[in-house]
């Protein structure tokens, strides 16, 4: 199995980090976004990695904003994944082919677009106390994972640590309206417009991507996606985009309505992380190589159904 690459220090100046990715500026003002191979649970980076994750992520991230501007004309941040675009000093690290993007840069809208099919996680819990999820009614007698007539948008506070908090669509655009105001944003006229657009978008690329999934045996229950603002003040997607780390992936030959479903992502080190009584709270534990390499297969399984191709990146090193 390949080794994990869990940490980059490109020799370029300013790099952020997140749970997953590694963000580096570049001289001509565009982005370079490396995916790594960390995992968080529970919001603990974990101090094991999973090979190629990152690359699974970056591979379905760039399927589907390609897939997403030809069938949805959405615009994104993604300019390049060819190593050819990166700086010349950059272009003999080898490994870093598969697990980054050239993108855009963008004035990131603080609000987690999540939309949802299927009636699981906070939800559930919400519908089982008040029968509405983000504070929307629900009809009565819905199970646990059954799909929704209609997906809802279900927004959420964008958290640097921790959870993201659910809220709703009133309070979402009370939140945008105050980003513009603090961002000096002359040319938006207020947080109801943008959230709207943003609304109507995500639940439509959300419903094409869905249908496109459930053809290839998956079934996508939720999603969460990030927006920007472009130069030019337009609306861009931007960040990853329906992978299994922003997603839940369920395979659809073993779905069954009234429990939790097996998924294509990190469920296997969760369990385990519950088998051993994990308190939730940094360091993380090392992970066994069995769970690392469980939780790989249905990360690489998921990129093939979703692309259609298999993953080049089976061989070890």
């Amino acid at each position: 199995m390949r080794r994990a690459i869990t940490s980059t220090h490109l020799p370029l100046p300013n790099r952020r980090s997140g749970k997953v990715r590694d963000i580096y500026p570049l001289p001509d003002g565009n982005l370079l976004i490396v995916a790594t191979d960390r995992l968080s649970a529970y919001d603990v980076v974990l101090p094991t990695g999973i090979p190629d994750k990152g690359r699974v992520l970056n591979g379905i991230s760039a399927f589907w904003f390609k897939w997403l501007v030809h069938n949805c004309d959405i615009r994104t941040h993604m300019l390049s994944t060819n190593m050819d675009s990166l700086p010349a000093e950059l272009r003999g690290n080898k490994w870093l082919k598969g697990r980054f993007m050239i993108c855009k840069k963008g004035n990131v809208v603080p609000i987690e677009a999540v939309v949802r099919g299927n009636l699981t996680g906070s939800g559930w819990k919400e519908y089982q106390e008040a029968g509405t999820v983000c504070g929307i009614s629900l009809p009565k007698g819905l199970r646990q994972c059954e799909r929704l007539e209609q997906p809802i948008f279900t927004p959420a506070t964008k958290a640097e640590t921790g959870h993201d908090e659910n809220i709703t669509f009133e309070r979402a655009c009370e939140v945008a309206a105050k980003w513009w105001e603090d961002s000096h944003i002359a040319r938006l006229n207020n947080g109801r417009d943008i959230l709207s657009l943003i609304r109507g978008q995500s639940i439509e690329i959300f419903s094409a991507a869905r249908q496109y999934a459930a053809e290839r045996g998956v079934i996508i229950a939720d999603t969460k996606f990030e927006w920007a603002l472009d130069q030019d003040y337009r609306l861009m997607l931007v960040d990853e985009v329906l992978t299994p780390d922003s997603s839940r992936f369920w395979p659809a030959d073993q779905f069954q309505v009234g429990r939790d479903q097996p998924s294509f992502d990190k469920q296997f080190v969760r369990n385990w992380l519950d088998s051993i009584g994990f308190n939730r709270q940094p360091p993380g534990p090392m992970i066994p190589p069995d769970i690392v390499g469980k939780t790989r297969e249905k990360y690489v399984q998921a990129y093939e159904l979703l692309t259609g191709e298999g993953f080049p990146w089976n061989t070890a090193l």
